[in-house]
């Protein structure tokens, strides 16, 4: 057939024509082969891989004839149902917010509504474009399998999927996590509101910033990977938007999680018009599971789209807790509800859902985590005593070291707020000698967390009537 032993296995298991012949060791022509291989790639159960080199020019030619044999005609996917991917933010000072799309199937047009699946909006095109190193192209429409940058879609933000959900969009877009947040402050007080508005911006275009603006404290929070990209930001700043900003001491993200299982219930319906009543139950999660939500409640007792806006206000719910950091590793339940024919709206649910959960939190407590970082450290054999002793000291952890050839090799896990600045002190204490590497390892529980705990900022749902006429704009 022209293809491997091992190739036709792995085409036998989606082609059952194919699995009868391969079994009864009959001849199996090369174009059946080719077809059955052209259809796996296409449904994306098989992903063949070529081997060239762009530097020395091989394989090139044999990789172009391979996407044009192998991938699906453009035409096929164009004409089913739109879905796409936004996959970054950009801003230009004509045309506003840009969104760029990966189209995985169907097609965008100008002038087209589009409706924004994730946000359960629509919204307009009024810009098609192909980008180039400095300039783009209006192109007026989008097919499948491309990508452009979409204007009109205002509301649209890094990982929003764009007409229906498709298979081919991945579930999770992995993002780097943020271990830093830092106070940001103009240096000109004038400048104050011009600058949150910048960081909004920036913020869009990278979501791992998760800008948050405390408007009762006149504060300006963004999350940063490390000091580096805090000095990248402030470049930005000053020769993007023209703002001189200060950066206070960077501070350690702490989060915190349910410490026992327990109900939250809210009862919302004073001052009329409103009417939303609920109760939760909450329990701790697994290490890493983030924010699990599930409603065990029937429409007849609150209807879908009210249990929509639950959903999509919990994350929101939780950017706070009873000791100030985010909340994760936390399951919730809706076990209880009401909603009212004449008097409720969806967000009259917007607003009971904080209530209800902090209400929920303060009965269960929770436990601060803080992050850890994985190391591995490379030195001669000598210092292994006096590094070992550094990490015992940071309350660190680490495996049986390796030793070889008068150099050792340790690995192991630290907390990140006592480890902050130890890779340069490493690097001066070893004379340059020791080198080390270091990741994001989880979130674990925080032993001095009192010494972290930190104020909650803006009105607390727990103060319910403050809140209520926070949310209503009644509150001044």
């Amino acid at each position: 057939t022209g293809l491997n032993e091992k190739t036709l296995e792995h085409l036998a298991e989606y082609d059952e024509e194919l699995l009868d012949l391969y079994l009864d060791e009959k001849e199996i022509e090369f174009e059946k082969a080719d077809f059955s291989l052209k259809r796996a790639v296409g449904n994306a159960d098989i992903f063949p891989i070529l081997i060239g080199s762009a530097k020395y020019s091989t394989g090139i030619k044999e990789l172009l004839n391979a996407l044009v044999h192998y991938f699906p005609e453009q035409k096929q996917m164009s004409e089913k149902n739109l879905s796409a991917l936004v996959f970054a933010i950009s801003h230009d000072k004509i045309s506003g917010k840009i969104a760029h799309v990966r189209i995985f199937d169907g097609a965008i047009n100008n002038r087209e509504v589009v409706k924004n699946h994730t946000r359960n909006i629509e919204e307009k095109v009024t810009q098609v474009r192909k980008y180039f190193a400095d300039s783009y192209e209006d192109i007026g429409t989008v097919s499948a399998g491309d990508i452009a940058g979409i204007c009109g879609f205002k509301h649209a933000e890094v990982g929003d999927i764009l007409g229906s959900p498709s298979e081919k969009i991945p579930e999770n877009i992995s993002l780097k996590t943020p271990l830093y947040t830092v106070l940001v402050k103009p240096v000109q007080e004038k400048d104050f509101a011009k600058l949150a508005y910048a960081l909004q911006d920036l913020s869009s275009e990278d979501p791992n910033l998760d800008f948050v603006w405390f408007k009762e404290e006149k504060e300006l929070y963004t999350n940063i990977m490390g000091f580096m990209q805090m000095q990248i930001l402030e470049s930005i700043l000053e020769n993007r938007f023209n703002i001189q900003a200060k950066f206070e001491e960077p501070t350690v993200i702490y989060k915190e999680t349910p410490s026992k299982s327990g109900e939250g219930f809210v009862r919302y319906w004073m001052p009329k018009p409103c009417w939303a009543i609920l109760k939760f139950k909450i329990e701790p999660g697994e290490a890493g599971s983030g924010i699990v939500y599930q409603s065990d409640i029937s429409v007849d007792d609150v209807q879908q789209k009210y249990q929509n806006e639950v959903k999509r206000t919990i994350p929101e719910a939780l950017k706070q807790g009873i000791k100030g950091w985010e909340v994760t590793d936390i399951k919730i339940s809706l076990i209880e509800g009401e909603d009212h024919q004449i008097h409720s709206r969806s967000g009259d649910f917007a607003i009971a859902t904080p209530m209800g959960i902090m209400d929920g939190l303060k009965n269960t407590g929770t436990t601060l985590l803080e992050p850890f970082i994985s190391f591995k450290i490379s030195a001669p054999e000598e210092l292994l005593g006096k590094i070992a002793g550094d990490i015992t000291q940071m309350k660190g952890r680490f495996n049986s070291p390796e030793i070889k050839n008068g150099k050792f090799i340790l690995e192991g896990i630290m907390p990140l707020s006592a480890s902050s600045d130890y890779p340069v002190k490493l690097s001066s204490r070893s004379g340059g000698k020791a080198k080390i590497s270091v990741k994001f390892h989880s979130y674990q529980a925080c032993k001095d967390e009192n010494e972290h705990i930190r104020e909650y900022k803006g009105i607390s749902p727990l103060d319910t009537a403050k809140y209520i006429l926070k949310v209503r704009k009644a509150l001044q």
